[in-house]
């Protein structure tokens, strides 16, 4: 078994895969908060995640609305 990290690299996705990638978080979000659970479905490495996406998504200036990570 490996123990290498692995970097995501989403500079050379398109800018509908990087839209469709943020959403899908933001509907994980929005679940746990119907669900009334914390973090159920969005942990910590989730959310890094969606932050590398939105970075490169503001580097692009690309339009979005960000995820509401509030419960």
């Amino acid at each position: 078994m490996s123990n290498k990290v692995r970097v995501l690299e989403f500079s050379t996705a398109r800018d509908e895969t990087l839209i469709a990638f943020y959403e899908s978080v933001r509907r994980q979000v929005e679940a746990d908060k119907q669900s009334g659970g914390r973090s159920r479905l969005v942990g910590a490495s989730t959310r890094q995640y969606a932050d590398t996406v939105r970075e490169e998504m503001d580097r692009r200036r690309m339009n979005f609305t960000p995820i509401d990570w509030h419960r």
